[in-house]
Parts: structure tokens; C-alpha cells; sequence
């Protein structure tokens, strides 16, 4: 089966890092993205000699589902130096468009999940997904009593993509923990929940507990690859660890 492209236009652009876009776009079409959060795009474009190629971006998104389908599609794009979709993202002015598809993707909330704790862990634009689950996490909070824990590793402060929403929500939301783990350097001031070093060498500070929890992982390959080792010695079976690696491609 064909995979159906549409046009997207971009309507807004800020920089979350930098080396990291925040981009805003609007289907061209008029048609709404009905997506799931944790689902991803993927925007179609051409080499300079012609070749077609793809990349894969996790929609960001926050929108109530509630409401229906939103209008907003935004994804977090990491700028590499000589990178074809860089060149790509760095090109288009407001208004421009791009061609995508989507959404795809099975890194989502379940509907029929029974568990009392999410453990959220990421690395550099792998959060992105994250930012698109809170609407759904909060009306777990408040529907299942659950309790959810973001870690979420960056090499410096400046590097730490949505930290002021995701602790804007931890202080709205005491069931919600953030826990920015810094691998290079700390904020001035830093909150109690930092911490200095790798994600995964505090995940057995939370005690992973396979009557509980569900984990997702999302980010750096080797992240993902060393805690869900550390989620299966803890005893977690492999369902409940759900998994999205992201590689880094020119």
C-alpha cells in the first residue's frame, strides 16, 4: 500500500537548544493529523542529487484528544553540521512547505493499562514524545492515582529540551516527578530532583518494580540499551518495557 504524503507548512520556529529547533507546522491540506501521543512523522525529502529520503521526527504536540484532532504539528529537530534535513529545516521560511506521512508509530499510552507507576526515560530529543503524553498523564493522575517519573539526561542546562514545562507540571502535579540527570554540568540553583551523571545510573534509585510499573525508553540507542537491561534485572518483563531507539542520521 502507498503511504499517503501531505503538506505541511511551517508556521512557527524557535530554538530550544542550540542545536535543537522547536518547529511548527499546519497541514496544507486542511485536513486535521489525527495522531496518538508517542506516534511519529515522517517528512519526505530529496538528496542534492536527486535521491528521495525520509527522517523520522516524534510528534511533540500537546492537544487535549478530547477535543478531536488538532491542528498543530510540531516536532523537535536536531540541527547537524552538513545534514541534509538540516539544510532542509534551515531553508524553510514561514509559510514554506514540506511533504510528510504519517502518523506511525505503536509508542504510545495504552488504553487498557493497569499499572500504578509510568517510568518515563529519555535522552536529548527522544523527551519529545513525552511533551505529547502529558494531557493523557494528567488524566491518569487523576483518574487511576497513578504516579509517573520522567528522568531525562542532557549534557548541560542549556540542553534540557521543554525543562521548564515538564517542571511547571511537576509542581502542578505532585504524582509527576522530573528528574533532569546533567552528564557535563548543573544548573547554578539546581532543583532537589537533579542530578549529575547518566540516566542510567539512577533508575535503580526509583526501584523498578514489575507489579507496578511500566517503563518507556526513548533516546541515545546506548541508553536505551543499558536500562532496559537494567529494567529486565530488576524484573520487569519485556511488556512492560516499551522501547523507541533514535539514531542520528545526516
Amino acid at each position: 500500500m502507498a503511504i499517503v504524503q501531505f503538506p505541511l507548512k511551517l508556521t512557527a520556529r524557535r530554538m530550544l537548544a542550540p542545536s535543537v529547533a522547536h518547529l511548527s507546522f499546519v497541514r496544507d491540506d486542511g485536513q486535521p493529523l489525527d495522531y496518538i501521543p508517542g506516534q511519529f512523522i515522517q517528512v519526505h525529502f530529496h538528496y542534492a542529487d536527486g535521491t528521495a529520503t525520509r527522517r523520522s521526527y516524534s510528534l511533540a504536540t500537546v492537544h487535549d484528544h478530547a477535543l478531536g484532532p488538532g491542528e498543530a504539528v510540531e516536532i523537535a529537530v536536531s540541527y547537524v553540521p552538513g545534514g541534509a534535513a538540516t539544510a532542509l529545516f534551515e531553508g524553510l521560511a514561514m509559510g514554506d512547505a514540506i511533504q510528510a506521512s504519517g502518523p506511525f508509530g505503536r509508542f504510545c499510552l495504552m488504553p487498557n493499562d493497569a499499572n500504578k507507576r509510568y517510568l518515563l526515560i529519555a535522552t536529548g530529543t527522544g523527551v519529545t514524545p513525552y511533551r505529547a503524553m502529558l494531557p493523557l498523564l494528567e488524566k491518569a493522575i487523576a483518574q487511576r492515582g497513578i504516579e509517573v517519573v520522567l528522568l531525562f539526561g542532557a549534557r548541560t542546562p542549556q540542553e534540557l529540551l521543554y525543562g521548564d514545562e515538564f517542571r511547571a507540571f511537576a509542581d502542578a502535579h505532585p504524582a509527576f516527578r522530573f528528574v533532569p540527570c546533567f552528564s557535563r554540568e548543573l544548573p547554578d540553583d539546581p532543583h532537589p530532583d537533579v542530578r549529575h551523571g547518566y540516566v542510567q545510573q539512577f533508575l535503580a534509585e526509583f526501584s523498578p518494580d514489575p507489579a507496578t510499573d511500566i517503563a518507556y525508553l526513548c533516546g541515545n540507542p546506548n541508553m536505551v540499551d543499558a536500562c532496559f537491561e537494567s529494567l529486565k534485572e530488576a524484573g520487569l518483563p519485556v511488556p512492560q518495557i516499551r522501547r523507541e531507539k533514535y539514531v542520528s542520521s545526516k
